[in-house]
């Protein structure tokens, strides 16, 4: 079976693939039988990125972002998600478990629904940001990506929760990909 882990630099995600990992892959590649042999896909969509005007001074005054700047800021993204990926390939690589990357373009819930479909998937994993209730009601307002991937993937899809919060608001397990996210950033596999 195909696995498709969507990743982002979040602590959700990343939780996502330590649980699949740990859950689907726990002895690395080696299967006892090729029917149970799982494959694995690692999958970033990069957001479309729109020229933007802010408002600066008075009224009327704006600053618009230069189509060098804009390109720019393009290249800049695209190398810090290949740079995501890549850390991600590591930590399976480390694990035992080869991993492909794919970098996708699009808007995140359309883009992975269609990246699981391409690649044939069996399975598509998503990380939850495990939201509050206020979290939770800005998500219905707006859509969760995880939700649209449930409704709409063209394969079964399973939404890997955080970690519990322990008494002291710290997550109890630690992260495999480092990140700026203070969620699970103690105990981080994956720093450079």
């Amino acid at each position: 079976m195909k696995v498709v882990v969507a990743l982002d630099d979040s602590g959700g995600s990343h939780h996502a693939l330590d649980w699949v990992l740990r859950s689907l892959f726990p002895a690395g590649d080696q299967p006892a039988t090729e029917e149970a042999r799982h494959e694995l896909v690692l999958v970033h969509a990069l957001e479309p990125l729109h020229h933007a005007m802010c408002p600066v001074g008075g009224l009327g005054s704006a600053v618009y972002g230069a189509p060098e700047i804009m390109q720019s800021v393009r290249a800049a993204r695209k190398e810090s998600a290949r740079s995501l990926l890549d850390r991600a390939r590591r930590v399976c690589h480390g694990r035992g478990v080869s991993a492909a990357a794919v970098l996708v373009e699009g808007e995140s819930r359309e883009a992975l629904c269609r990246a699981a479909e391409d690649a044939g998937a069996g399975l598509l994993v998503v990380g939850s940001r495990g939201l509050g209730a206020v979290g939770r009601c800005v998500t219905a307002f707006l859509g969760s990506v995880s939700d649209y991937c449930a409704h709409h993937a063209s394969c079964p899809v399973m939404v890997v929760r955080p970690p519990p919060v322990d008494k002291d608001g710290q997550r109890t397990r630690s992260s495999p990909i480092s990140c700026p996210s203070p969620c699970l950033q103690q105990g981080c596999l994956m720093a450079e």
